[in-house]
C-alpha cells in the first residue's frame, strides 16, 4: 500500500521554523499498528492520520502519535492538518472563511481556516477549559536552582509562580527578561531535591512578558525532567492553563483579550501562537488558538500489510 503524506512547519510563517507535523490525508485503511509504526518511523513530534468515516464534506477524523504513543488532544496537529487539506485539495474551500470540525480521542473541535485567493493564511481553533490553580510551589530560591538562574530573574510582583492545570498540571513560572528564558537551564538534582515533585507537575513553563519581536507579546519555554536539556518543545499544549493562569489575577479585567506567545528564537524555529480568551471569571473558559503554516515536503510512503 502506498499513501501521500506532507510535511508542515506548524506556528510560523517562515520554512524550517516552528513544529514540523506530518500528515496522511486518506487513512482510512491504516490500523492502530501501523500509525504507531508509521509516528515511528517519520520521528516528528507528531504525526496526523486523517480518515472520513461517515463520508461528511467538512468533518475530519484525526489520529495524532508521537514516537512513542497515541495523543489524545494536541493542538499544533489541528492546524497543520486544516492547512495541509485546504493546501492539498482534499477540502474545499468555500469563501474567505471555511469552517470545519475535527474529531479527535478527546472530543470534537470547531476550526476556521482563513484564505485569500484560494491560499490558507490562518488557522484557528477554538476550545472551553476548566482549570484548577495552586498557589503552593516551590520557593523563589528553590525555583531559581532548579532553573539554574537568579532568583532575583524571577517575577514575584505583578505576577506570581502558581500550579495551573486543565487536565496536565504546569508550574508556571515567570521571570523579568526574555534572555532568562533563553539561557535557563534545567538541573535534575535541584529538582529532585525541591517541593517541585510534590506539586504533581512534571513540566515547568518558563515566561517572560518580554520579548524582541514585535509580533509576539509573551516569550514561553517548556523544561522538565522528562525534557532534554537542550529541547526546546512546543508549548502549545501548554496555552489552556496559561490563558487560565494569567486570568487568575486581578489586574486581567473582564472581556475578550488578544495576545501572542512566541518559542524558541531565530536559530531554535521559532513560533508564533495566537491567542483570544474570553475571560468572564466562569468555571470555563472560552479560547481561541490560531496561528499560520507553510508546507515543507510531500511524499509517498509504502506501507507493509
Amino acid at each position: 500500500m502506498t499513501l501521500n503524506y506532507y510535511i508542515a512547519d506548524v506556528f510560523t510563517n517562515q520554512l524550517f521554523s516552528g513544529a514540523q507535523i506530518a500528515v496522511f490525508p486518506n487513512a482510512d485503511t491504516l490500523s492502530d499498528k501501523q500509525m504507531a509504526l508509521i509516528a515511528r518511523e517519520m520521528n516528528l513530534s507528531e504525526t496526523v492520520f486523517v480518515s472520513n468515516p461517515d463520508n461528511i464534506s467538512n468533518t475530519r477524523r484525526m489520529r495524532i502519535f508521537s514516537p512513542l504513543t497515541e495523543i489524545d488532544f494536541a493542538g499544533h496537529p489541528i492546524i497543520a492538518t486544516a492547512f495541509v487539506l485546504a493546501s492539498s485539495g482534499e477540502l474545499t474551500l468555500t469563501d474567505s472563511n471555511t469552517s470545519l470540525t475535527f474529531v479527535q480521542n478527546s472530543g470534537e473541535i470547531e476550526v476556521n481556516v482563513s484564505a485569500n485567493d484560494g491560499k490558507v493564511n490562518f488557522v484557528q481553533f477554538a476550545r472551553k477549559v476548566s482549570s484548577v490553580i495552586d498557589r503552593f510551589t516551590p520557593s523563589t530560591n528553590e525555583l531559581a536552582e532548579l532553573l539554574s538562574i537568579s532568583p532575583d530573574d524571577i517575577d514575584s510582583k505583578k505576577y506570581s509562580t502558581r500550579l495551573v492545570s486543565c487536565g496536565f498540571p504546569y508550574l508556571i513560572v515567570p521571570v523579568w527578561n526574555y534572555e532568562t528564558v533563553r539561557k535557563a537551564t534545567f538541573n535534575f538534582n535541584s529538582w529532585s531535591q525541591s517541593a517541585a515533585p510534590q506539586t504533581a507537575a512534571s513540566e515547568i513553563l518558563l515566561f517572560s512578558p518580554k520579548t524582541p519581536f514585535k509580533d509576539a507579546n509573551f516569550n514561553a519555554r517548556l523544561l522538565g525532567p522528562n525534557i532534554g536539556v537542550h529541547e526546546d518543545p512546543p508549548v502549545g499544549s501548554a496555552m489552556p492553563a496559561f490563558a487560565s493562569y494569567l486570568c487568575s489575577f486581578d489586574f486581567t479585567q473582564q472581556g475578550t483579550h488578544a495576545f501572542a506567545v512566541d518559542r524558541g528564537d531565530e536559530t531554535n524555529r521559532r513560533s508564533v501562537l495566537n491567542i483570544e480568551m474570553d475571560h468572564k471569571a466562569q468555571a470555563e473558559l472560552a479560547l481561541r488558538i490560531g496561528g499560520e503554516a507553510v508546507m515543507v515536503a510531500e511524499g509517498k510512503m509504502l506501507i507493509p500489510d
